[in-house]
């Protein structure tokens, strides 16, 4: 059964006076889609995720992420979340082949105040986890899944190289250890 993939960061010295600037240093980090052809959308969201946003603003291909950084800004409160939702190329099966598609990706960075249940700062979501899990039933798979894996891991270490990361968390959203079905995905491959 897929399940949400996550990555959450807490990063030192993190406070509502910078926290723009550590979500700008992930948003540069991040590898965004050179395939994708719809627009990445700015989210921007106070004191919990069931509140409506208070802005929802497309910004087209290639991001200008210094627009992003600005838009934001006209919304800087400790209570606020800012999310981009974006694309990264990982490699998808379509039904008959393997190929190299953008993939749904959401990057967040958290005010102190907005309402989270593990209190990090930045989070990745990188989507199903099935992106990053073997399917023995397709062929090939196994050397697909494993480039996806590569760019998710490079992406986790470029994130530690580019802040200032105190912790990180790698999880999904059944609370289930990813690493655990991994392994298990590897073993039954």
């Amino acid at each position: 059964m897929a399940d949400q993939l996550y990555l959450s960061c807490w990063v030192r010295g993190f406070t509502e006076n910078n926290m723009l600037r550590w979500f700008e240093k992930l948003l540069r980090t991040f590898p965004f889609s050179r395939l994708a052809r719809n627009p990445s959308t700015l989210k921007i969201t106070p004191v919990e995720f069931t509140v409506p946003p208070v802005l929802e603003r497309p910004f087209e291909t290639p991001l200008q992420i210094s627009e992003v950084i600005i838009a934001s800004k006209e919304f800087l409160n400790v209570d606020c979340c800012y999310q981009l939702d974006t694309f990264w190329d990982l490699w998808q099966y379509d039904g008959s082949e393997w190929a190299v598609a953008p993939s749904r990706a959401s990057l967040f960075c958290f005010g102190p105040e907005f309402e989270k249940d593990l209190g990090e700062h930045l989070r990745i979501d990188f989507g199903v986890d099935a992106n990053y899990l073997p399917h023995p039933d397709l062929p090939g798979s196994a050397k697909m899944v494993e480039s996806n894996i590569r760019s998710l891991l490079k992406l986790v270490h470029d994130v530690d190289d580019a802040l200032n990361v105190e912790r990180r968390q790698l999880w999904t959203e059944s609370g289930d250890n990813f690493a655990e079905r991994l392994q298990q995905a590897l073993s039954e491959a």
